[in-house]
């Protein structure tokens, strides 16, 4: 990409009852995590819908998206191979009935990039995000939901090089969360979580809280929640353990010593 995206920038619109919302900007930069939270029909889509399609006062919400500080290029929403932005949801699903190594080769060639390394460490670093292998002979129709997103997020990462990824509760497909925002971190992505995981949004930078189409208030992570962060963690370690084994077809005998 020409331009080299560092950061973007969400000014306010306006609330149902057109009053503006009550944050002067919220930026988000290269290797800071945002997480976007709320109860359901808060919002949060629209946020991010503002995000992805570079809104200019011309989305209900009124928000305005800056890219470095200023209106993004107009190709940056005209066309789709310049732009920065990589948005996976739960519901994506490839249609294209082809093996992970074939459709990642045709990523690598439209995006001109030499080098077959790159399909084997796209896999790889996939294979770190889910407790289910990829294999680079399966069909893409045939994975699940979070060999999906996994694949989704290392493509993102290595092959569409994107600056800024969306992952709209993604969690949701089982995929590893602590590890994906480590490897998004240093890789100095600017990422927009959209989440009810507890875990999620007490490892961002930040969380935007939304109600009824609003944003109501922006927490920064200041150290405060390390406590609560930590318990979570553990809460979480012992469901991820739970779920493979499960899925391995363990039986949970022994009570509490079996967890």
């Amino acid at each position: 990409m020409d331009l080299q995206v560092t950061e973007i920038t969400v000014l306010p619109g306006k609330d149902k009852n057109g009053e503006t919302e009550h944050f002067d900007r919220i930026v988000i930069r290269s290797g800071e995590t945002l997480a976007i939270v709320g109860p359901t029909g808060s919002g949060k889509s629209a946020f991010i819908n503002d995000i992805e399609v570079f809104a200019r006062d011309d989305t209900v919400t009124g928000r305005t998206v800056l890219v470095n500080g200023a209106i993004p290029p107009d190709d940056y929403v005209r066309d789709p191979a310049k732009k920065p932005i990589a948005l996976i949801t739960q519901n994506t699903k490839c249609l294209a009935d082809l093996k992970v190594a074939e459709f990642l080769e045709m990523h690598v060639r439209s995006r001109k990039i030499e080098g077959d390394e790159i399909i084997s460490e796209t896999i790889a670093l996939a294979n770190e995000f889910t407790g289910e292998k990829i294999m680079p002979e399966a069909r893409m129709t045939s994975l699940s939901g979070g060999q999906t997103r996994s694949l989704m997020v290392a493509d993102a990462i290595f092959v569409g090089s994107t600056p800024v990824i969306i992952l709209d509760e993604v969690e949701n497909a089982g995929i590893f969360k602590d590890r994906v925002i480590e490897v998004l971190r240093r890789y100095q992505k600017a990422v927009v979580f959209v989440t009810h995981d507890p875990l999620v949004a007490l490892m961002c930078d930040r969380r935007v809280v939304m109600r009824n189409g609003t944003v109501v208030r922006v927490i920064e992570h200041t150290g405060e929640e390390e406590e609560a962060l930590s318990v979570v963690k553990k809460m979480d370690g012992i469901l991820c353990r739970l779920r493979e084994r499960i899925r391995a077809g363990e039986a949970l005998t022994g009570g509490v010593q079996a967890l």
